[in-house]
């Protein structure tokens, strides 16, 4: 195995873990949108503001390291910035 087969290994799987911290957080975003006319939580409402701030470090760790290019990086943030901002959006809107 060369030297690049393994920086694209590393990169692949740097992605991957990503992609499934970021599916988490939007199935934690999906479930309080579900669950928006029944209850409002503050403390669901931190642990998405302390996944989101975790997710983008992730996310700085692995741009700085060289495992994710920095657009990738920015469109995954992005994505669950806009997903967070509808859910607060909702829930203001129901207060």
């Amino acid at each position: 195995m060369t030297s690049s087969d393994l920086q694209e290994q590393l990169n692949l799987k740097a992605i991957s873990l990503l992609h499934e911290d970021a599916d988490k957080i939007l199935k934690l975003i999906e479930v309080q949108m579900e669950n928006l006319a029944t209850r409002y939580c503050p403390l669901y409402e931190e642990v998405l503001d302390t996944q989101m701030y975790g997710f983008s470090k992730e996310v700085d760790f692995a741009v700085r390291a060289g495992l994710l290019p920095e657009s990738t990086g920015k469109q995954m943030v992005s994505k669950l910035e806009r997903n967070l901002a509808v859910l607060y959006e909702a829930m203001n809107q129901s207060e």
